[in-house]
């Protein structure tokens, strides 16, 4: 499995298992002793290794797409494209990114006066609902660095994209129906994993205020903080031989 798609697979579930760590053992912590509490400091580091570790997971996929591309559009140069050291640069710049998303947030956000309590109406320690604490004029500081990073984020979506379109033209060329299939079958758990994160992130943040509600907040950041580390390696593993393979030689 030492191969450049399973190692980047590797840094997924790294990435997958520390996001969902970020959360839920507060949460479930706080459930048992029947607390909602949590120290400033621990909020901060909540923000800033959720944000880390989810940052670093999109520029990740991105990456995943660039290797899927190479793999089916340029199958005869694969090896030499994506070599070890090249796999390496790149794991290490999505790891990269996310620390530097995750450190302007953090600075950015906590940097803001909060006038109007502590109290955040969330499972755990959520940028828009901490902005919701903040006063109006320093919101809008936040609100600029977050389009920042939206149309950064929306460059890597449009890679994505653009990516798949020659994936899917040249798999279309491909003359027999059995390759088809087969390759179709190598990228289908990452555009899976890839929709799944996009979709519900993007409700999550860009949501109409006139739908914003404690519940419908819950749900939605349920659905983009733990849904996706959960399905992730059932997705990739589900319809993947290797992995299939290995699993039924370890045990």
């Amino acid at each position: 499995l030492h191969t450049p798609m399973y190692f980047f697979l590797l840094n997924l579930s790294l990435l997958d298992l520390g996001s969902i760590s970020t959360t839920l053992p507060k949460a479930m912590a706080n459930s048992l002793w029947e607390t909602r509490a949590i120290s400033y400091s621990g909020c901060v580091a909540q923000v800033f290794f959720f944000l880390f570790l989810i940052g670093g997971e999109y520029c990740l996929l991105t990456v995943m797409a660039y290797d899927r591309y190479v793999a089916i559009c340029r199958p005869l140069h694969y090896g030499t494209i994506l070599t070890s050291r090249a796999c390496v640069h790149m794991a290490a710049a999505a790891w990269g990114s996310g620390f530097l998303y995750a450190v302007l947030h953090t600075a950015n956000t906590f940097s803001l006066p909060l006038c109007q309590g502590n109290a955040v109406d969330q499972f755990f320690c959520e940028i828009p609902q901490i902005l919701k604490l903040s006063c109006s004029d320093a919101y809008l500081r936040e609100v600029g660095l977050l389009m920042v990073s939206g149309i950064l984020l929306f460059g890597c979506f449009v890679f994505i994209v653009l990516s798949y379109v020659q994936i899917f033209r040249a798999v279309l060329r491909i003359p027999s129906e059995q390759g088809r299939h087969k390759a179709f079958s190598t990228c289908l758990p990452h555009l899976t994993v890839f929709s799944l994160f996009i979709s519900t992130g993007t409700f999550a943040y860009l949501k109409p205020h006139s739908i914003s509600f404690p519940l419908l907040d819950l749900v939605v950041a349920v659905l983009y903080s733990v849904v996706p580390p959960v399905v992730n390696p059932l997705i990739y593993s589900i319809r993947n031989k290797d992995l299939k393979n290995a699993l039924r030689n370890l045990f």
